[in-house]
């Protein structure tokens, strides 16, 4: 899902409706409610009367409840049809990662929830993708013929992401989608390419598909010049990384991204450090796509990206003037406080001392959590408590960025629940704030032990903040589900993968 909610709703409204017709409802409805109040079912109404007037009839208010008034969104399975040529089934269910967690609620039992949904759908070969059609999905299982569908061609589902919701299909039509990206990635639209990349991540992490299919997609990327499908692979990388990143064979998952990063990488480059005003900027898009790579690389240890941060770090240590181009700061910040001794730690910490530019503040503190060094991470922690070191904003992320990094998840963690109290009295008033911390500090928790841990903290503990430790709990079940599940097979394929 590559926009918010709320955005990514009305954004699917206008597609299904058809951006002029949306417009003129929109028109209608602001003039009939220029000077009165309006209610949400108000503006349904206009739009549905916008939609009858070019013949169309759909119950507005219907579609939009399901949409606006359910929790979750949906996953869309869609199934070629074995025994009927065309013919396709198409399936909805609510998408959840954790599916051993149903609701609490019994009058929510997951049949309950159904969607009227809006599926556009696009058939394709090596070559060609034909224009799409729309098929309104409103039970829980449909059968719908596809004229097109022929033997080699693949099916693609919600066009541009339109729609609210993922696409599953069956294993035959990944594997056609994959082959597509390899021959020819362009035949897919850039959006739907990043979509594709953001499903099966997600898909798999929640286990309705097999765990190498995302890692599959990936290895087009060398060919991909655009920022999008960088940016969905490398967030959906991030989190599946801070699952794997404490264990035992993580390096093989470490060998498998810096493989699929690196040609990119050496084509790319790195920014040069803009003194001189006359070099022509680089378009902003194409700058993004080469910090996405370096990010990645830098990150998953490519060792040329590690020995330019470490120059580029070096080099400011010892002329005192820092040539570092903007937009790459954060990453060689951390990667050089990551790689190199604790002399570079003390570096930065006096820079952030003696910086007054409010967004340098930041990205300096933030690289000292990326200190290998526990001591370090432990004396910056029980810093973050210090309103006159660390502003009482910049302390929550001072916590959160040690419990992402593997070497202070645990520290963090431990830290949280012993100045729970200072915290909570803290940041309590401030609710968003609290809740950011909650996520952040458990959302990387995935053994057993820290399941453990977390619930016998919130037995003990009093006061606020009860629906972030829900939330969190949730999702630390669904982080264990997913080791026990589906680590092994992940790893067992990545081998296979890397001998080949």
């Amino acid at each position: 899902l590559l926009f918010p909610q709320g955005a990514a709703l009305i954004r699917m409204l206008a597609n299904f409706m058809g951006h002029s017709v949306f417009q003129m409802g929109l028109q209608d409805y602001l003039t009939i409610h220029k000077y009165g109040n309006a209610a949400r079912n108000d503006l349904w109404n206009t739009l549905s009367k916008a939609l009858r007037r070019v013949g169309k009839s759909v119950n507005i208010q219907e579609v939009m409840d399901q949409w606006t008034l359910q929790m979750g969104y949906p996953v869309i399975t869609v199934l070629g049809n074995e025994t009927t040529d065309n013919v396709i089934v198409i399936s909805q269910e609510r998408f959840v990662y954790d599916s051993d967690a149903k609701p609490k609620d019994p009058a929510f039992g997951d049949n309950s929830y159904l969607w009227q949904i809006p599926l556009t759908i696009a058939v394709g070969n090596t070559s060609h993708i034909s224009s799409e059609a729309i098929i309104w999905v409103s039970n829980k299982s449909e059968h719908h013929r596809i004229p097109a569908l022929e033997e080699a061609s693949w099916l693609l589902g919600n066009i541009n992401q339109t729609g609210y919701f993922r696409v599953n299909y069956d294993i035959r039509n990944w594997r056609l989608l994959i082959n597509q990206l390899t021959r020819n990635h362009e035949v897919i639209s850039v959006s739907n390419r990043a979509g594709l990349i953001d499903d099966a991540f997600n898909l798999a992490r929640a286990g309705y598909l097999p765990q190498n299919i995302p890692l599959e997609i990936i290895r087009y990327l060398s060919e991909e010049k655009d920022f999008l499908p960088w940016h969905a692979a490398s967030r959906a990388l991030y989190p599946l990384d801070k699952l794997l990143d404490r264990t035992e064979n993580y390096n093989i998952f470490n060998e498998y991204i810096l493989r699929q990063v690196a040609s990119m990488y050496l084509k790319l480059g790195w920014p040069t450090s803009n003194l001189n005003k006359s070099l022509v900027q680089a378009s902003y898009q194409h700058e993004e796509l080469r910090r996405e790579v370096i990010m990645l690389a830098c990150s998953f240890g490519n060792k040329h990206c590690h020995q330019q941060a470490a120059t580029l770090i070096s080099d400011w240590i010892s002329s005192n003037r820092n040539r570092i181009p903007l937009n790459v700061r954060d990453i060689v910040y951390c990667t050089g406080v990551s790689l190199m001794d604790e002399d570079v730690w003390e570096f930065i910490w006096m820079k952030f001392h003696s910086t007054t530019a409010v967004s340098e503040k930041k990205i300096l503190l933030e690289a000292l959590t990326c200190s290998d060094d526990r001591n370090l991470l432990n004396r910056l922690l029980n810093l973050s408590l210090n309103s006159e070191v660390v502003l009482d904003q910049d302390a929550i992320d001072v916590i959160i960025h040690v419990a992402r990094n593997p070497h202070g998840r645990d520290l963090a963690w431990k830290f949280f629940r012993e100045k729970w109290k200072i915290l909570n009295a803290r940041y309590g008033e401030a609710l968003f704030m609290n809740s950011k911390l909650v996520s952040g500090v458990t959302e990387f928790l995935n053994t057993e032990e820290e399941l453990r841990e977390l619930k016998n903290f919130i037995k003990s503990y009093e006061g606020g903040a009860a629906a972030s430790f829900s939330r969190a709990v949730e999702t630390v079940e669904a982080n264990v589900r997913w080791q026990r599940l589906y680590k092994e097979e992940l790893f067992q394929w990545l081998r296979k993968s890397l001998t080949h």
